[in-house]
């Protein structure tokens, strides 16, 4: 039989310097999690020396506003007396407070700026845990498999981040630029769609953790290739769901239909059904709101398994297209909408679906 192999020494070595008590350390290596108290111990080198009242004093800025901002950013009240800021934060938080001082920034922006990058942040460092632990699942405990992250990885990705934070940057400055230079258009109208994946829930029940997350991955990878590909952007996943946007009703068409056949086609996935309408919708930190936004995701509710289902204006826009063939669906009482006409969109090459 094969012995398992020893933890690693090195990282062993590492946490006490840090001052990771034995018995922690110790602990970690019998459930698996070595690596994961050495990823805790090198994201936060410096050590949490400072309470709330303290980095307050440290930042120039007043308690009631740190705790708001550091809830802002996703993480839980600091109780009294809890000393969990370094000296890392205070030299943070001194950063805005100069910011809001010389009016570069109001108090209310700077909430709502913590709000988004906390939770566009905690994503990333979810995923990134998530990562971390396929790649040492089958792992053999040597130093290697740990210094990729601790050499290469971490130092690479503020990096990458701020790289693809500048990219998304100039794509939203051109996108507001091409949006308010519209003669007579609607520079807030938007193509909404939602596609659902259908069985999700009872398919959750049937398989274990590692086989849904490959489902799941599954179904994020073919959204964006898609909607990206084609046009338009995603806006967010929401479970077995995917929301995107298209500023041309053409295209949001044609993405709804790829959609539907690029699930229809992997034997992995279930099929989709996907809901589309398009009107004004009031776009707000990436997300979007509004009348259109609430028709498209009460539309898709009612869509068949393979099927898109569009809303009249949609259908209005389109009807000439010879591209496309309709179905007028009897019009439908929708929650909080009321009464309204729909059509099932399907290529005109294409046969029908049941």
């Amino acid at each position: 039989m094969t012995e398992p192999a020893a933890p690693s020494s090195a990282i062993r070595a590492m946490l006490a310097a840090a001052g990771v008590p034995t018995e922690d350390v110790d602990a970690a290596a019998r459930t698996g999690t070595l690596g994961y108290l050495a990823l805790d111990e090198l994201a936060m080198p410096d050590p949490a020396v400072l309470d709330l009242d303290e980095v307050a004093a440290h930042a120039g800025m007043g308690a009631d506003q740190i705790a708001l901002l550091w809830r802002s950013l996703g993480f839980p009240d600091p109780g009294h007396g809890d000393r969990i800021f370094t000296e890392t934060d205070a030299d943070m938080l001194r950063t805005v407070a100069r910011l809001m001082d010389a009016g570069v920034i109001e108090a209310d922006v700077a909430v709502q700026m913590s709000r988004v990058i906390g939770s566009s942040l905690a994503r990333v460092a979810s995923a990134m845990i998530d990562a971390f632990g396929r790649d040492v699942e089958h792992a053999s405990g040597q130093d290697e498999d740990f210094a990729v992250y601790a050499d290469t990885l971490l130092p690479t990705m503020p990096r990458v981040m701020e790289y693809v934070w500048r990219r998304h940057l100039q794509v939203a400055a051109r996108r507001r630029v091409a949006r308010e230079a519209q003669p007579g258009g609607h520079p807030d109208h938007k193509t909404v769609g939602f596609a659902d994946l259908v069985g999700f829930t009872a398919l959750s029940q049937e398989l274990d953790e590692h086989e849904l997350a490959r489902v799941v991955d599954r179904f994020e990878a073919i959204a964006y290739d898609t909607v990206v590909r084609l046009g338009g952007r995603v806006v967010k996943m929401i479970g077995d769901e995917v929301m995107f946007v298209v500023d041309d009703v053409r295209a949001a068409a044609e993405i709804a239909l790829t959609l539907a056949e690029a699930y229809a086609e992997d034997d992995s996935l279930s099929d989709v059904r996907v809901g589309l309408a398009t009107g004004p919708a009031l776009e707000r930190e990436a997300d979007y709101f509004g009348p259109v936004v609430n028709l498209a995701s009460r539309i898709v509710n009612i869509a068949f398994p393979g099927s898109v289902v569009v809303s009249d204006d949609v259908h209005a826009v389109l009807s000439e297209d010879p591209t496309f063939a309709w179905r007028a669906i009897r019009p439908r009482r929708l929650k909080d909408i009321g009464r309204v006409p729909l059509w099932a969109l399907r290529r005109s090459d294409a046969a029908p679906v049941a």
